[in-house]
């Protein structure tokens, strides 16, 4: 009997030039110099202010069994964990599985309500995916961002789809999708257009290491 290994998915919202956030992010304004007041807005219109026209897309988000982030999407302190920073999401946040985030710095495991449980990884984006596999069982992987740990995967070729959600507005600067990524072969298997974004998911075919 075979055991199944998940896919490794990305799934991100980008600007039409490719950005996931703008310059100068801050516990203030998470997203930076995003054109709004820094907290997404008008990149993630589609999930809130047209949830239930995209509700497909959203419920795609949920269905991994277990996710990887960058330490930048997880909260905004940096070096040594000086405060008990839980994530941006609250007592409960929306994941209801093991997350685990990239760190320099050591932190134990810290279990929220909803069955979120943040892992802190320190020995860089394979051992957070090996370890992100043995908690999923063979599930899906999900890695949720941001752009820069995205392209650390995509560069390594360990990415096996893309589900992007392109929306149709310009920051001209920030921190961008591809940066710094070889160049991939990309399939596209499926795309949608909404009245705020564009949903298209491609197949990786071949990436830098295999």
């Amino acid at each position: 009997m075979t055991t199944r290994i998940g896919k490794v998915i990305v799934d991100q919202t980008i600007s039409a030039d490719g950005y996931s956030a703008g310059l100068n992010q801050s516990e203030e304004r998470p997203f930076g110099d995003d054109g709004g007041d820094g907290w997404g807005r008008g990149l993630h219109a589609w999930m809130f202010d047209a949830a239930e026209e995209n509700q497909a897309e959203l419920d795609q988000t949920t269905l991994a069994s277990a996710v990887i982030m960058g330490r930048n999407m997880f909260g905004p302190v940096r070096g040594e964990w000086d405060r008990q920073w839980n994530g941006w999401w609250g007592d409960n946040p929306p994941f209801h599985k093991p997350v685990f985030v990239l760190t320099h710095h050591p932190r134990e495991p810290q279990p929220m309500e909803g069955d979120t449980t943040f892992h802190f990884v320190t020995d860089g984006i394979e051992s957070a995916l090996a370890q992100a596999r043995a908690s999923a069982g063979g599930g899906d992987i999900l890695i949720h961002g941001g752009a820069t740990t995205i392209n650390q995967y995509l560069a390594a070729g360990l990415v096996d789809e893309l589900r992007l959600h392109i929306v149709p507005l310009t920051l001209g600067t920030g921190v961008r999708l591809f940066e710094g990524v070889p160049p991939l072969n990309l399939e596209q298997m499926t795309a949608r257009a909404a009245s705020t974004v564009l949903h298209v998911t491609y197949r990786v075919l071949v990436t830098p290491s295999r």
